[in-house]
C-alpha cells in the first residue's frame, strides 16, 4: 500500500514565502466572512419560516428598496393578511384638522366643472367633502359657499318656478333644453307669491297653447307650510304631512306673505329617512350645518405682490358665510406666494382649517407644515386631463410622492390628501395606506351633480370635464393657479391640461357607494377596522406589466361592467 507523504513547503528563496503571520485585517475579513455566511443562513431560514416577510413588505421598506423608481397604483399591489373585519362593519372617518371631520375620506376637486353648490351639497350628505372652485367672481363664490351651508336638508331653496302667462308649450320646451326629469312647477307672480301649483299631468303636448293660468291648480287648493311649522326637524313634519294628505306629493313652503321659499317632495323625504339609517352620516358642523370647504388664490396685485388685503377679506367674507375649511390651491404648492398666503391666514384666522398644495416632495410638505398649513395636497400630473409632466417635465408618479410626503407629513403632525391619478376604487384603497383622504375629479366629473355641460354624442350623454390648467380654464381665471395672469396678454402661456368629455354616471350617492363598496372590501381583506390600522396593516409589493394585465378582466368578452 503506498504512503502518502505530505506536500513539501517551498523554500526561502527564489519562487519561495514563507508561512505568513495571520494579520489584523485578515482576521476581520474571516469574520465578516463568517458573518455574512451566518446573515445568509439566518435570511435562509426566515425565508422558510416567514415567506410573506420576505415578499411582501411594510411601506418604509418598500419605498426603500425601490428608491431609484418612481411608482403609481398600477405598479403595485397590497398583500391580504387574516381578518376577522367584515367590510360592512369598517369605520371610513377622518379627521384633517381640528373641527374639520369626514365620515368618508373622499374630497370632490376644486376644478370649475366639478365642485359647486351642488356638488358640495351632495359630497356632504354622503360624509365627505367638496371644495368649491374659485374660477368665479368673488360674490359667486361666497353665494356658492351660503347654498351649501344653509341647505336644509330635503327642501329644495329655490326650486324652478313658471309665470301664470307663460304657455304650455314654454314649459316643455324648458324641460326638453334643461333636461328635467320632472314637469310639475310652483306658479309664482311677479313678486314671488304663490298663485297655485302646475301638475304634470297636465304639461302635455296637447295642451301646449294653453296658458298656464288655465291649467294650473290654484293657490286655495294647495296644501303648504311655512318655516316656522317645518319646525326643527322639516323631514319629520313633512313624512307626516305626505301621510295625513294622501295622493299629494309635492309640500311647498310659504312664508306668511306668501312668498314662495321652497319644495319639499315625496321622494326626497322617503330618501333621507332611508339614509338616516346608513352607515354614513352627512359631514356636519357644530351647529348641524352640512360642511363645505372653498380654494382660494395667491392673487397678486397691479406690482405683482401678494394682495394680502384682498385674500384677507374674500376669507373672511368666506367664514362668514360658515366656510368650513379654505384650500390654498395653485399646481406648484412649494412656492413663496402659496407659502406667504398660508401664514397670512394662519396669522389673521388660527382657528381654521387650512389646506394647501400640491406637493410631491417631504420638503414641500415640511415648508407648507411650518406656514401653518393642517392638511397638505399631495400630487402634481397624476390627472387624467393634466399635462404637467409632459408640458413641464415635473412631478413624480403618485404613490412615491405620497409615500415621501407621508414621512414628512407624521414628523410635523399633519394630514396627506392624495389628489390625482385615482380611476379606480382599488386606487383609492392604496392611497389611503399612506394618506388620509383622496382628491377625485375625473371620478366625480361625469354626475349629475357637477357644472359641466351636457353633451350627446352617438345617443350617450357626456359632461364637459377640463384640467384647471386647460387653456380655457386659465382664460376664465384659473391663470394664477399655474403661476400666470390672466390679464397679460403679452406672454405666450402654457397649456397644462386639457379639455375632455366624461361618460354621465348618474347620481354622486350612486359613484360614492360603489367607491364605499370597494374601499370597504380593501380594508376588510388587509383586516382593518378602521383607517389607522388599514395605513399600520398595508404591506406591498411591485407587480409586472403580465400582472397588471392579469389583474383586470382578460380571456373574455365582457358584456357588463362592474359598475
Amino acid at each position: 500500500m503506498p504512503v502518502q507523504t505530505p506536500l513539501p513547503v517551498p523554500p526561502h528563496g527564489s519562487g519561495g514565502f514563507p508561512p505568513a503571520p495571520m494579520t489584523l485585517p485578515a482576521i476581520l475579513l474571516a469574520k465578516t466572512s463568517a458573518q455574512t455566511a451566518f446573515s445568509d443562513m439566518a435570511a435562509t431560514r426566515a425565508l422558510l419560516s416567514h415567506p410573506d416577510d420576505a415578499f411582501y413588505l411594510k411601506a418604509d421598506d418598500f419605498f426603500t428598496a425601490n428608491s431609484k423608481v418612481g411608482l403609481t397604483f398600477d405598479d403595485i399591489t397590497l398583500a391580504t393578511l387574516y381578518s376577522e373585519i367584515l367590510p360592512r362593519d369598517t369605520q371610513l372617518d377622518t379627521q384633517l384638522a381640528d373641527g374639520l371631520h369626514l365620515n368618508i375620506p373622499v374630497i370632490s376637486a376644486d376644478m370649475d366643472t366639478v365642485t359647486e353648490s351642488r356638488m358640495a351639497t351632495a359630497m356632504a350628505l354622503n360624509g365627505g367633502l367638496g371644495l368649491i372652485h374659485y374660477n368665479m367672481p368673488e360674490k359667486q363664490q361666497l353665494s356658492e359657499v351660503s347654498r351649501v351651508k344653509y341647505h336644509v336638508q330635503g327642501l329644495i331653496p329655490d326650486p324652478i318656478q313658471v309665470a301664470p302667462d307663460q304657455l304650455i308649450g314654454d314649459v316643455l320646451k324648458l324641460i326638453e333644453e334643461k333636461k328635467f326629469r320632472f314637469s310639475t312647477f310652483p306658479v309664482v307672480d311677479e313678486k314671488g307669491r304663490l298663485v297655485g301649483l302646475l301638475s304634470g299631468h297636465v304639461v302635455k303636448p296637447r295642451y301646449a297653447a294653453k296658458r298656464v293660468a288655465e291649467a294650473l291648480t290654484p293657490r286655495s287648493q294647495v296644501r303648504t307650510l311655512t318655516p316656522k311649522e317645518l319646525g326643527k326637524d322639516p323631514i319629520a313634519r313633512a313624512d307626516k304631512f305626505f301621510t295625513e294628505n294622501l295622493g299629494i306629493h309635492k309640500l311647498l313652503v310659504v312664508d306668511d306673505a306668501d312668498v314662495l321659499h321652497g319644495l319639499i317632495t315625496m321622494s326626497d323625504v322617503e330618501r333621507i329617512s332611508q339614509e338616516r339609517k346608513a352607515q354614513f352620516k352627512p359631514a356636519r358642523d357644530a351647529q348641524f350645518r352640512l360642511i363645505c370647504g372653498a380654494a382660494v388664490s395667491a392673487t397678486r396685485n397691479a406690482f405683482g405682490e401678494l394682495d394680502r388685503t384682498r385674500i384677507l377679506s374674500h376669507v373672511e367674507a368666506l367664514i362668514e358665510r360658515g366656510v368650513d375649511v379654505v384650500a390654498v390651491s395653485t399646481a406648484h404648492g412649494h412656492s413663496k406666494g402659496v407659502g406667504d398666503t398660508v401664514k397670512v391666514l394662519r396669522d389673521a384666522f388660527p382657528q381654521l382649517p387650512i389646506i394647501a398644495g400640491n406637493v410631491t416632495s417631504a420638503s414641500g410638505v415640511d415648508y407648507l407644515a411650518e406656514c401653518g398649513a393642517d392638511a397638505i395636497k399631495v400630487g402634481q400630473g397624476p390627472g387624467s386631463i393634466c399635462t404637467t409632466r409632459i408640458v413641464a417635465g415635473v412631478g413624480i408618479p403618485q404613490l412615491t410622492a405620497l409615500f415621501v410626503s407621508s414621512r414628512a407629513a407624521a414628523r410635523k403632525k399633519v394630514r396627506i390628501i392624495a389628489d390625482g391619478g385615482i380611476t379606480k376604487s382599488g386606487d383609492i384603497v392604496k392611497a389611503l395606506t399612506l394618506g388620509h383622504a383622496v382628491m377625485c375629479g375625473g371620478m366625480l366629473a361625469g354626475c349629475t351633480e357637477a357644472p359641466g355641460e351636457m353633451v350627446e354624442i352617438g345617443g350617450k350623454m357626456y359632461k364637459q370635464y377640463r384640467g384647471m390648467g386647460s387653456m380655457a380654464a386659465m382664460k376664465s381665471g384659473s391663470a394664477a393657479r399655474y403661476g400666470h395672469e390672466k390679464s397679460d396678454t403679452t406672454r405666450k402661456v402654457a397649456a397644462e391640461g386639457i379639455e375632455a368629455l366624461k361618460e354621465s354616471c348618474g347620481s354622486v350617492d350612486r359613484v360614492l357607494a360603489q367607491l364605499i363598496g370597494g374601499i370597504q372590501s380593501g380594508m376588510g381583506y388587509l383586516g382593518a377596522a378602521d383607517l389607522a390600522k388599514l395605513r399600520e396593516n398595508a404591506r406591498y409589493i411591485r407587480v409586472s406589466p403580465a400582472g397588471q394585465r392579469e389583474a383586470a378582466p382578460h380571456d373574455v368578452v365582457e358584456l357588463k361592467t362592474g359598475v
